[in-house]
């Protein structure tokens, strides 16, 4: 009797058929099933091992009790150990004698920059220039003082917040939504402010503006236009805009007013971290 080879073997179909050709019931290699059987194996233990199944109030553990967010904050306390002494100096630091080139004066630096990316970028931008709204902080233009302490002061505890009652606070008045003048009055005080600020405008209604402007806009923004930073009133006669100067959107500002807020962030971050955001932010090019 001769023996077939393997390769002669017959191999059962699966019963399955299409346009005449036959599906073969060819087993698997060993080694391929053995292969799949050990990744189940190991899937069903990282499982088990590591944070995986859903819950209703949160995945499961795992035996092992890894945590990514514990690594991080283990990351975390690890470095503000490493940096405690020279926080500690930092909060205690008279901003003003803190010398630039200092191992201090880096340090703030290089926190500080972390700091802005991570609570003020949002609003002033990655550069700090800001956005429509939200102040440029590379300029010299500042709404309430570009010392250090007064951006310490505004860092603290921010602007027209209703958290922290020593926060800076002013309100425009909104001279048109409100009927404090009328919109021929608007036209005319819109059009005196773009004289001011060197801009094209309607002599007739910049004349009669000069009266409006005086008894409507001079307490907060001064006889000359210039501004006051007690008030945070805006200078009006640069080509600073923190809103716009074109004639609709001050037509637009002085009708609805505005009320730009900012966090106290001295209710969210250290003495440190304050103190080196504004020593970050002052050495950006505006602070004076």
């Amino acid at each position: 009797m001769t023996r077939k080879s393997p390769q002669n073997q017959e191999v059962e179909t699966t019963g399955h058929s299409w346009d005449g050709i036959e599906e073969l019931n060819n087993p698997l290699p060993k080694w391929w099933l053995y292969t799949l059987y050990v990744t189940i194996v190991w899937a069903f233990i990282y499982a088990l091992a590591y944070p995986a199944w859903p819950g209703l109030r949160g995945a499961s553990a795992g035996f092992l009790g890894f945590s990514t967010r514990g690594e991080v904050a283990g990351d975390i306390a690890r470095f503000e150990a490493l940096n405690a002494s020279i926080d500690s100096a930092l909060a205690a630091a008279d901003l003003t004698e803190i010398t630039p080139g200092s191992d201090l004066y880096t340090y703030a630096l290089n926190a500080g920059h972390s700091v802005f990316l991570n609570n003020c970028a949002q609003c002033h931008g990655a550069g700090a220039a800001g956005n429509v709204g939200y102040p440029n902080l590379l300029d010299d233009d500042w709404l309430w003082g570009g010392t250090l302490a007064d951006i310490q002061y505004s860092v603290t505890h921010g602007v027209r917040n209703t958290d922290d009652a020593d926060a800076r606070y002013s309100q425009m008045p909104k001279f048109g939504a409100d009927g404090i003048l009328e919109d021929a009055q608007i036209a005319q005080v819109v059009n005196y402010v773009l004289q001011i600020s060197g801009q094209d405008f309607d002599a007739g209604l910049a004349r009669a503006g000069a009266a409006v402007f005086e008894d409507n806009c001079t307490a907060c923004h001064g006889a000359d236009g210039t501004g006051m930073r007690a008030f945070g009133a805006p200078d009006l006669t640069d080509a600073i805009w923190l809103y716009g100067g074109d004639a609709v959107t001050l037509t637009d500002s002085v009708t609805n007013a505005r009320f730009g807020v900012m966090p106290a962030m001295g209710l969210r971050l250290s003495s440190a971290e304050v103190n080196a955001v504004v020593t970050y932010v002052h050495a950006q090019g505006g602070g004076e």
